[in-house]
């Protein structure tokens, strides 16, 4: 078999799996909004929950505000933290191997289920230390669970620019802080921002951190950061599992994907507008 047929069998292999892949994206997303359409609503996006049992009827407001609030928290969070680590990685480390440790240890919380970190966080804050199941544990969970996602994202993207920036900058007499503070994170932030994006869509779809942690069936709009709140993943997932309502379960899952789709067209619009002025 020549070296040409090879190169075109690859190409096909790759071809059909990429386009499988998207096939299966599309169908998921579609059917989740062919299900949902007829549930949506003003009266269902601004509505409380009601009916019973709750959640039958009525509205997902709270839990929609709930889910923003804690996905903004766990960004913060998870966002400094991954973002601090992806910087010493890329920019300090005081020996090869301890570099190697820290960069082991970001792969090894990447691979813990998050059900643990939920059960970590419900252990350490609330049963140790007596706090309450709020949105602030729950957020807290979250964010170990997107400390991982920032930092292997953000390394790569300062690795990118270490070699663009920080060697000229150097060999100019430019102290690394100022390099860091006035070149790298400037010229990357956008890239940063569309991480830190990500994994907040990926944190606002999580459940299992959430079960235990703050999330609860039915909730005012968290007052504070030790109030209990709603979520629309555990939301969906108890009207599942308890067999409530499909139709409005389907009706959350649309919401859900329409928010995290509305975060992923924002981050493109921003790129579009940075690529147009340049």
């Amino acid at each position: 078999m020549t070296k040409k047929v090879k190169d075109f069998i690859t190409k096909c292999i790759l071809l059909f799996l990429g386009i499988a892949t998207m096939a299966v994206i599309a169908f998921l997303f579609l059917y989740v909004f062919f299900k949902g359409s007829g549930i949506i609503s003003v009266e269902f996006i601004t509505g409380y929950p009601s009916g019973t049992p709750l959640g039958t009827d009525g509205g997902i407001f709270p839990a929609l505000i709930g889910s923003l609030l804690s996905g903004l928290l766990s960004a913060l969070i998870g966002g400094v933290i991954g973002i601090g680590a992806a910087l010493y990685l890329s920019f300090y480390y005081d020996g090869r191997w301890f570099r190697k440790l820290v960069y082991l240890s970001v792969l090894g919380l990447s691979g813990i289920p998050s059900i643990v970190f939920g059960l970590i966080t419900y252990v350490f804050l609330i049963y140790i230390l007596g706090l309450p199941r709020c949105i602030l544990c729950a957020s807290i969970a979250v964010s170990m669970m997107m400390i991982p996602f920032v930092a292997i994202r953000a390394k790569k993207i300062f690795d990118e620019s270490r070699a663009r920036y920080m060697e000229r900058s150097l060999a100019l007499g430019i102290s690394k802080e100022y390099a860091i503070a006035k070149m790298i994170l400037p010229h990357t932030a956008l890239d940063i921002l569309s991480t830190v994006a990500l994994a907040m869509t990926y944190g606002m779809g999580a459940t299992a951190p959430v079960l235990y942690t703050g999330a609860v069936m039915v909730s005012d709009i968290p007052q504070n950061l030790l109030s209990p709140y709603m979520s629309l993943p555990y939301h969906l997932y108890m009207l599942v599992n308890n067999g409530f309502s499909v139709e409005y379960a389907f009706g959350t899952a649309f919401v859900l994907l329409a928010m995290l789709l509305i975060i992923h067209l924002v981050i493109r619009v921003l790129y579009i507008l940075r690529d147009a002025r340049r």
